[in-house]
């Protein structure tokens, strides 16, 4: 995971703002350079593509919980769906 995506889900994917799916998150992202937007495409997509971060590690990041690891992976692909492809944007299961 590189440091963009990092920030990104420290400041706002954290438990806090997860839940909250009001739809501000793309404007949010797209509002920093676009130097910025696309390291963190570029980082989430890695990540989905490697699964290269554990159920434990998301959640030392964010306080979020997930059951397993299919169900944060679909999370995440569902993430960069809303964020990059104009998706729905998701929120973790409770």
């Amino acid at each position: 995971m590189n440091e963009y995506l990092e920030r990104f889900i420290r400041t706002y994917l954290q438990f806090e703002v997860a839940y909250d799916d009001v739809g501000y998150l793309r404007s949010t992202l797209f509002a920093f350079k676009e130097s910025f937007a696309r390291q963190v495409e570029k980082g989430l997509a890695e990540v989905v593509r490697t699964r290269s971060i554990s159920v434990g590690e998301y959640e030392r990041l964010t306080g979020v919980e997930f059951p397993d690891e299919e169900s944060l992976y679909a999370y995440l692909e569902a993430m960069y769906g809303y964020l990059f492809e104009e998706g729905v944007q998701p929120v973790p299961p409770e």
